[in-house]
């Protein structure tokens, strides 16, 4: 009996942006899951699962296999998105990434900036500079997701429109979507993070000569939108 693994709430947060009955691309796939998934449902008519390392794209395959999808997810050994263009994808997901390594991806990708491609990018930290990369490099991030997997995770949803935007200190930090229609995680959101800065502040106060006004300046953004989320 084929069994398919329901991914977590943090994986799942890519479906509300992905093309029904579209090609994805899952880079850094580790198990697969996601793409079986999406494949398995009929969310996505083909998958393409990419890791940088052997031992879980082999893993992958072999769940692949165990799902009897092996004509429509095919894999790639490969970093980021080397080679990958010629599986004309539709919508292309990068999870479980910092943000700067999902910029240097794209970066090296020029033939994301393509209107017909979708981004579903979930930075694990750092969203701000993958934000500011966006946003200056001509992409127009048309939604965001919160999920709460264990924590709570940030999903990007970005296309190519030749066109740069400016965003504020906030809008990076916590994302003009979010802001604009607080959904129901925001608030937590912005109270872990601010937690967050306090411990890097508390840290950092043990010495004399560490630099805190960057700190300083975000922590005062995150705790005025808190003020006004509570108020």
């Amino acid at each position: 009996m084929t069994t398919i693994i329901q991914p977590d709430a943090r994986l799942l947060s890519a479906v509300p942006f992905l093309k029904p009955g579209g090609r994805c691309v899952d880079v850094g796939t580790d198990h697969a899951y996601l793409p079986i998934y999406l494949v398995h449902r009929g969310i996505c008519s083909a998958a393409l699962a990419c890791d940088i390392n052997q031992g879980p794209l082999q893993s992958a395959r072999e769940h692949i296999a165990a799902a009897g999808l092996e004509g429509a997810i095919g894999t790639r050994l490969t970093d980021g998105l080397h080679g990958v263009e010629e599986f004309a994808p539709d919508d292309v997901m990068i999870f479980g990434m910092g943000g700067e390594l999902i910029v240097k991806i794209l970066d090296e990708a020029p033939w994301v900036r393509n209107p017909g491609i979708g981004l579903i990018l979930q930075p694990m930290s750092r969203a701000a500079i993958l934000r500011q990369y966006l946003v200056s490099h001509g992409f127009a991030i048309l939604g965001e997701g919160l999920s709460r997997s264990g924590k709570i995770y940030q999903t990007v949803h970005a296309v190519y429109c030749g066109k740069n935007t400016a965003y504020n200190e906030e809008e990076l930090l916590l994302g003009r979507w979010n802001i604009e229609t607080n959904p129901p995680l925001f608030a937590d959101f912005v109270r872990h993070e601010r937690t967050v800065l306090e411990k890097v502040l508390q840290g950092k106060a043990r010495s004399q000569t560490a630099d805190t006004a960057e700190e300083q300046r975000m922590l005062q953004v995150l705790t005025q939108r808190l003020e006004k989320l509570e108020s």
